[in-house]
């Protein structure tokens, strides 16, 4: 069996700023974090091919993460970034693939958490790029908060022929043990075949410091169960899982989540269809 971490991040504070890390909570992500601090964590979890996401909206970040995958055998994709309202989008996303390790591009993200509009995903400019990512045969990865959904809901059932990836079950508020209207729209989501979630970031949206397996269960239980193994695919969010658990921990984590489930899938099958690796 092939294991997958569909989402891990990197950065080198000495390339450029992660502007997102601010405030005592997150200080602990405030240094570099590259593949070479990974490698050996992943590699001893039994982790055989990874994902790369993106962390912020610059145009160059892409073009480097493309690169450093075709230099280190443990990046099988990329999910990157580039400005969906952008006219010439399709053009974009051609010279990104044109570029050295061009071939590990997979998807696409943009930071939709933190625009004001809770349907930014419903502006045309923005259709027109979703539909720009269809036409070139990659992904679209969610990092959206629970009030968001509903308009993903809209923008995913318009474009039937793109798949959604919904990161880290759409940020559920789990440290408050609430689970609607989030619950609710996850299930509208995974209604529409051409979305998947990732089993991802849910130790910091617990409590960090004292979350325990019974506080995600519910909400891991409400995406096995709406989406299924075969939709549902397993991401460390290293390093920013770190906050709350070593990566050892998330993975053993998500393992005794799916204890009842096809794992295989969960753990594998599901990100190297999705993202093609």
């Amino acid at each position: 069996m092939t294991v997958v971490d569909a989402h891990h991040h990197v950065w080198d504070l000495s390339v450029r700023d992660q502007d997102w890390i601010t405030g005592p909570e997150l200080r602990p992500l405030r240094r570099d974090f590259t593949i070479a601090d990974l490698a050996p964590e992943a590699r001893a979890a039994g982790i055989d091919r990874t994902v790369l996401v993106q962390t912020v909206t610059v145009a160059e970040e892409t073009p480097e993460f493309l690169a450093l995958a075709a230099e280190h055998e443990l990046i099988a994709g990329v999910v990157g970034w580039t400005d969906l309202t952008r006219p010439d989008v399709a053009e974009e996303l051609a010279r990104l693939r044109e570029l050295p390790g061009g071939r590990y591009l997979k998807g696409i993200r943009h930071q939709v958490q933190g625009e004001p509009d809770p349907e930014w995903l419903l502006r045309a400019d923005v259709r027109r790029g979703l539909a720009a990512l269809a036409d070139a045969g990659l992904v679209y990865d969610l990092v959206v908060l629970p009030h968001q959904l509903p308009a993903c809901v809209k923008a995913a059932a318009d474009h039937a022929g793109l798949t959604f990836v919904l990161d880290h079950l759409g940020k559920p508020p789990i440290a408050s043990g609430e689970r609607e209207p989030w619950e609710r729209a996850v299930r509208s989501l995974a209604a529409l075949s051409n979305t998947v979630c990732k089993l991802s970031g849910m130790v910091t949206e617990a409590d960090p410091a004292s979350w325990t397996v019974d506080d995600l269960r519910p909400y891991a239980d409400v995406v096995l169960d709406a989406f299924g193994p075969d939709r549902l695919m397993f991401g460390s969010d290293w390093p920013v899982c770190t906050l709350a658990a070593s990566y050892g921990q998330v993975l053993d984590t998500a393992r005794e989540l799916t204890g009842e489930f096809d794992r295989r899938q969960i753990f594998g099958t599901t990100a190297t269809r999705v993202y093609d690796l």
